[in-house]
């Protein structure tokens, strides 16, 4: 199959309430989260018309909703773990991206975002 017929999921800014993180703070409060993923493969067919032949994006969320639920100290982890999840799930999957970004930041005086990312790829 030719590079043409490389396809790619998104899931983009999936919110989740998490305790992740190091501090007692955090892990008592929690924090907002918003998740986003790609995932490139290449299909079994040219033309994709059967669930089957592609990356069903609600198993997915289903991957990444299931670790967002475990209290994990660091964001670097988390990504590490969900990109494994993903790629031990959907053997046509080439390359996986995932972005963790923690909306409230539990530092005074502070006015951003901070994020976790990782490209993680099968071969």
């Amino acid at each position: 199959m030719s590079a043409a017929n490389q396809m790619r999921i998104y899931l983009n800014e999936v919110v989740f309430l998490g305790y992740h993180g190091l501090y007692a703070e955090e892990k008592k409060l929690g924090n907002t989260y918003k998740v986003d993923v790609q995932i490139d493969y290449t299909p079994k067919t040219n033309l994709v018309d059967q669930l089957d032949q592609t990356i069903d994006y609600v198993q997915v969320y289903a991957l990444v909703k299931k670790r967002m639920d475990i209290p994990t100290a660091l964001l670097e982890t988390l990504v590490g773990n969900i990109a494994d999840d993903i790629l031990l799930a959907h053997p046509i999957a080439t390359k996986v991206f995932i972005k963790i970004t923690k909306v409230h930041m539990p530092i005074p005086q502070f006015d951003g975002k901070v994020s976790v990312s990782l490209e993680k790829s099968r071969d």
